[in-house]
Formats: structure tokens, C-alpha cells, sequence
């Protein structure tokens, strides 16, 4: 295959993830939630959704064409993928196959059942990329390496790819600035960065910057329609279990029925919970989040007007050239020898 048709079979993909039909999707949510419960159907279809956008013909066409349309050489490159939020190893997928390696999957326990669902439907559109792809537990024949994991699993995967070139990936979470100028429409939109996918994303606000004696009345009241997070039992048990040890240890903290607010320089929370800093000035605000800069995927902040910022809503719908940890994949792949 050629770059051309490469590109052509994503596309095609595309169209057929928005054309799924509500009991197409219903189905494959239901496998998927059999295997982890928390891809409920709602997760899974912005997950999709998300998917098809990155797919547009005319943004893809745009970014594809930044990089070299074919490798110098061919080489078979292991990816590991990770299973926080549904589909979430598709960006590897496509960078790899889409420059034209050949992809070694090992995909996460956690997300079998989608991302096997996914290859099909590629592999159905494009009977020839059956050739460059490889479903594996092990990835010994890689010849270069992409991991996406926790700072504990980065270690193992130095440990065991670095003597081949490799891109791994660490923890990463994302932030929000507020200013105590926002309307409540605004605030209401910051609902869910906090709240899809239950929190588990790197693209999830897990900590808030605010103000010095900031008032947190008009956030939580502007976040109530997001109350629903609680029929899910998985989050119910956590927030349950969070609001415990809070009251038990006494620690202050903003409460409004469903999310936990508490004074902590920590960057990731919990489940259930968001964790906040003060600023006392721009500077100040400045100053912190370039401590934590390494750490943090993303910040949101009222119409994207932090500098550097995207509005809130938009955290979970990244572009096709927002790569994790802020590498560019498709870079690393086309300076492979």
C-alpha cells in the first residue's frame, strides 16, 4: 500500500464510525462494559465520536502531509497500549500504520474488546493492512517501541526497551485555571473535563487553580447536572469511600454530594475528587504551573483566555496533532534509520 491509500482506508474509517447505527453501538458498548465496567455506553460513544473526528478527510489530509508519506524503512513497531478510557491506543495505531510501519499491538487487558472491534473494521475496509498488523502479548521482533503506562510501568519499559529506540509515556493529567470572573455558563462547561470518563483520562482536570479566597459555590452548584456520575457504582464506591476518609481525618473540604474539593499540592486526585491550589497573582499562577509543567497534558481555563489554555469543554475532543505527553509520535517514527 501507498501513503494515498493509507490515508484513504482512515478516512473510510471514519465515515464508518459516524455511521454506526444506535444498535451498532449499543451492542459493541455492551461488550465492552462486560469486559470494564467503566466503558458504559456513553463513555464509548464519544470515545467513537472523538475517533471519527480525528477521521475528518480535510484535517487528516492537512496533518498526514507534514511528515514523509513513506519511511526510509519499513520497521515493526511495538506499541503498548493503555486501557484507562476507551480507545485511548488509536492515536499510536494510526501514527504507526499511517507512516507505514508495521504495528506489534499489545493491547491493555482493560480494552480488548474495542480495540480488536476497531482493527476489524479497518482491516474490513482495507483487507491489505492485515499484513502490517499484529495482535501480541509479547514484543520481542519490534524494532522500536511506543508505551504508554504509569511512571512505575515507564520504569520497567526503560528497563526493557531501552537499548532499541522507544517513546514511552508517563503520567499526565490536566489542570483548569479559574479567575472568579466566570458566569455560570462557563463554569457549567468545565463538567465534563472533570467528569468524562469518570475522571481516568490524562485529558481529565484533576486539580483546579484558583484565586486566593476563592468562593466554590457557583462551580458546584454549575456543575449539578453532572449528578448522574453517581449511578455508576464503581464512582458511587469511590466517592463513597473518599468522602470517608476525609471526614474521618478531619480534612476541610467542599462537598457537593458527588465531587470532593480539597486543598492539595498533589497533581492527581482521586477518583471523585478534584484537588485545588491558590494563586495570589498572575505571576504566582505562572509560576506553579510551570513547576507542574512536565505532568500536565493540558490546561483549561473560561473561553481558552489563559494563555496556552483551551476553553472548558474542549479537553477531551484533542486535535489530530495533540499528542500525549506532547511528543510528536508521527516525528519519532519518521527519524527511525
Amino acid at each position: 500500500m501507498n501513503h494515498a491509500e493509507r490515508l484513504a482506508a482512515f478516512v473510510a474509517l471514519g465515515h464508518r464510525l459516524t455511521a454506526l447505527t444506535p444498535d451498532e453501538m449499543t451492542t459493541l458498548a455492551a461488550r465492552a462494559r462486560n469486559q470494564n465496567a467503566w466503558f458504559d455506553e456513553p463513555n464509548v460513544r464519544a470515545a467513537v465520536a472523538g475517533i471519527a473526528h480525528l477521521l475528518a478527510e480535510a484535517p487528516l489530509r492537512r496533518w498526514a502531509s507534514r511528515y514523509p508519506p513513506e519511511p526510509s524503512t519499513m520497521h515493526q513497531i511495538g506499541v503498548v497500549m493503555a486501557g484507562n478510557i476507551p480507545l485511548v491506543g488509536f492515536h499510536d495505531l494510526l501514527c504507526v500504520l499511517l507512516s507505514g510501519h508495521g504495528l506489534l499491538a499489545k493491547l491493555s487487558a482493560d480494552d480488548t474488546v474495542l480495540m480488536t472491534w476497531l482493527i476489524e473494521a479497518l482491516t474490513q475496509l482495507e483487507p491489505r493492512f492485515t499484513d502490517f498488523i499484529q495482535i501480541l502479548p509479547r514484543l520481542n521482533a519490534a524494532d522500536a517501541f511506543i508505551a504508554t503506562g504509569s511512571d512505575n510501568t515507564a520504569r520497567y519499559f526503560e528497563f526493557y526497551f531501552g537499548r532499541k529506540p522507544h517513546l514511552i509515556r508517563r503520567n499526565r493529567t490536566s489542570v483548569a485555571v479559574l479567575t472568579g470572573q466566570e458566569t455560570s455558563e462557563e463554569l457549567a462547561r468545565l463538567g465534563p473535563d472533570i467528569f468524562q470518563y469518570y475522571g481516568l483520562g490524562c485529558r481529565n482536570v484533576s486539580k483546579l487553580f484558583v484565586p486566593t479566597g476563592y468562593s466554590f459555590v457557583p462551580l458546584l452548584d454549575a456543575l449539578q447536572n453532572h449528578e448522574g456520575v453517581l449511578h455508576h457504582h464503581k464512582y458511587n464506591n469511590n466517592y463513597d469511600y473518599n468522602k470517608s476518609i476525609l471526614l474521618v481525618n478531619r480534612v476541610p473540604h467542599f462537598d457537593n454530594g458527588f465531587l470532593l474539593l480539597r486543598a492539595e499540592a498533589a497533581l492527581v486526585s482521586p477518583i471523585s475528587v478534584a484537588h485545588y491550589a491558590e494563586y495570589q497573582s498572575e505571576v504566582d499562577l505562572v509560576d506553579q504551573l510551570t513547576d507542574i509543567a512536565a505532568q500536565t497534558q493540558c490546561v483549561v481555563s473560561a473561553g481558552g483566555r489563559f494563555a496556552g489554555s483551551l476553553p472548558f469543554g474542549q479537553a477531551q475532543s484533542p486535535g489530530i496533532d495533540e499528542y500525549a505527553d506532547r511528543v510528536d509520535t508521527m516525528e519519532f517514527l519518521a527519524q527511525l534509520p
